[in-house]
């Protein structure tokens, strides 16, 4: 599904003006966010999806983490999680489903928090992923709709993992590239949460299947503001650019191109393969974090230091409503 058939399904939804929803569906954020009392308020979001790896424990493992990510794109701390689950009763051995939740349960231990129900269904195809609960002060919601002119926008994660899972289900890539790809997906983003959070940032979103573009460039809609990306700058997946080179892509990066590329000045000197890469639709992806640019350096540090796979500054919101890549 493309980002404009998500946006003429989501039409349809009623807006509210509860003051207690602080976000909604108005900006297309990572969750919705309710406030509770003046000390707290619950963070909602859901996500799966089918499987882009074979392995059932690391699929899960996968789809638990890009759950989560919501969470922390969002500022918060996970609670508990409901899964769910989709599964082809009579093809594929119950054992693979219990393999699943398995590896989903292990990251959610990772975070801290447990699988504490669910509903599963007899499905054409496998289906996985989890329902989370966070808590977050009213006060220290994170938005991705509310950076400011001039600042700085960070990734905490490699892009390309579109085109190496493809090129996976190909058998196009080494078991070393392939397993660098899992582990990267699977990875929690909750350092690179806590290290914005002790620096301060401004904004922030989890970049997912609208890609590096789609995503940045709804930071820069909700804020009213234009957007500048370093096609250099990006930290790309091992094997990603090998992928594309030999014409490996999924369908969604066409798809993201089409829908958010036609809105791009694109420097001459941005070639295809990098175009692709920025239209590359991500699986549990890092987060995009607007930080003002006197605070650039000690959140990259602050980075670093718990371990995050990246700590690039890939781009910069602009006064105006120019979108550029440079």
């Amino acid at each position: 599904m493309g980002p404009e058939d998500l946006e003429q399904i989501v039409r349809v939804l009623p807006r509210t003006a509860d003051p207690n929803i602080l976000v909604g569906l108005e900006t297309g954020d990572d969750g919705a966010v309710v406030r509770l009392s003046a000390e707290i308020a619950v963070i909602q979001t859901l996500d799966f999806f089918m499987p882009i790896v074979d392995d059932p424990y690391d699929f899960g493992r996968i789809a638990a983490a890009n759950s989560l990510s919501d969470v922390y794109a969002m500022g918060g701390t996970p609670l508990s999680a409901l899964a769910i689950l989709g599964l082809p009763v009579g093809k594929l051995d119950v054992s693979v489903g219990a393999r699943i939740l398995e590896g989903g349960a292990a990251v959610c231990a990772e975070a801290g928090i447990q699988v504490v129900g669910g509903h599963s269904i007899d499905d054409a195809e496998p289906k996985f992923g989890l329902s989370v609960t966070g808590t977050v002060h009213p006060e220290r919601v994170w938005r991705n709709s509310t950076g400011q002119a001039g600042d700085i926008l960070v990734l905490t994660k490699p892009i390309g993992s579109g085109a190496v899972t493809t090129a996976i289900k190909k058998d196009r890539v080494s078991p070393s590239v392939a397993a660098r790809a899992v582990e990267t997906m699977a990875m929690l983003n909750r350092g690179a949460a806590e290290a914005a959070a002790e620096v301060g940032i401004t904004a922030a979103t989890d970049v997912t299947g609208f890609s590096l573009l789609g995503h940045a460039i709804e930071m820069a809609d909700g804020a009213g503001l234009g957007l500048e990306l370093w096609s250099n700058a990006m930290p790309v997946l091992d094997g990603a650019t090998a992928a594309l080179v030999e014409g490996i892509a999924p369908g969604a990066t066409r798809r993201n191109l089409a829908h958010f590329g036609a809105r791009v000045d694109w420097d001459s000197s941005v070639d295809a393969i990098q175009r692709q890469l920025m239209g590359d639709p991500q699986t549990s992806g890092g987060l995009l974090l607007a930080v003002s640019a006197d605070r650039r350096d000690a959140l990259i540090d602050a980075l670093k230091a718990r371990g995050a796979l990246a700590a690039a500054p890939v781009g910069v919101l602009t006064a105006g409503k120019e979108i550029r890549v440079r």
